[in-house]
């Protein structure tokens, strides 16, 4: 089973005191202990240990916390792609052999301004670039450079109802092997994550246009949190009040089975 590993030692001591235990127990999840996953008992544990850690960060961190960011001395030679290699779909692939000139970017849900935005669209607005660290729950980490346009502007763009609590990130790779018909991928984050000023849609990676292996077009940094939250081939972010009508209802496609919804480190 996979365990979290963290490279950095003074930060598994902050992460143990946030609560993260409940994370170690979804990791196991990852090495094929889906029955223990379904049990209602264990569900209740990671709900209320995930509670505290986010109670417990947002108190510590607040809500304009830095993520620590490094010099191009520091990237890693080798940063792995993990998960999804490229998305499996017709759809998919038709907007590859274009160069992704014909994808678009929706922002609907609780906005007042729905948005349909190209990647040309979305490289002309003010962008941010930043070199940060990214920590997986398998235990490995790697530093990248990363350019993208900050997720405030975008909402911003959109303008928010007042009930819009939650971005929910509709993604372009499948899982068929999700039984239960949720095997699409998604990931939500909340106002705070989404307005942090080091939350970006990222659109190149080490100075070039990013890779299918690492999300192409667009992928979403958020870099206070685990490298799950890190959605690629982002196509949609709907703006919501609520997380439960989403997939298995927990907010992400990990969480919902089993891993913290809250990944904060």
């Amino acid at each position: 089973m996979s365990r979290i590993q963290p490279a950095d030692s003074r930060r598994i001591g902050r992460r143990q005191f946030l609560g993260l235990g409940a994370a170690s127990l979804g990791a196991a999840l990852l090495g094929g202990c889906d029955r223990l996953s379904e049990a209602p008992s264990f569900q209740d544990l990671l709900g209320s240990a995930e509670g505290l850690t986010y109670r417990m960060q947002r108190l510590l961190g607040g809500g304009r916390t830095l993520a620590r960011e490094f010099s191009a001395a520091d990237l890693s030679p080798d940063f792995k792609v993990n998960g999804t290699h490229a998305p499996d779909t017709p759809a998919y692939a038709a907007l590859r052999e274009t160069g992704f000139a014909d994808w678009r970017l929706r922002v609907d849900g609780l906005v007042v301004r729905p948005l349909d935005l190209s990647l040309a669209d979305l490289v002309a607005m003010p962008q941010r670039t930043q070199i940060t660290r990214h920590d997986c729950v398998e235990g490995w980490s790697a530093i990248g450079k990363w350019q993208g346009v900050p997720l405030a502007d975008v909402l911003t763009r959109a303008t928010l109802l007042p009930a819009a609590r939650f971005a929910v990130f509709h993604c372009a790779d499948m899982y068929e092997h999700a039984a239960d018909g949720t095997g699409q991928y998604y990931e939500s984050i909340d106002l705070i994550d989404a307005f942090h000023p080091q939350t970006i849609l990222a659109h190149r990676f080490n100075d070039e246009a990013l890779s299918v292996g690492h999300g192409a077009p667009l992928r979403l940094r958020v870099e206070r949190q685990l490298g799950y939250k890190q959605a690629k081939y982002v196509m949609r972010i709907e703006m919501t009040d609520r997380l439960d009508r989403f997939g298995r209802g927990k907010g992400g496609f990990w969480p919902d089975r089993g891993y913290e919804w809250y990944a904060g480190i």
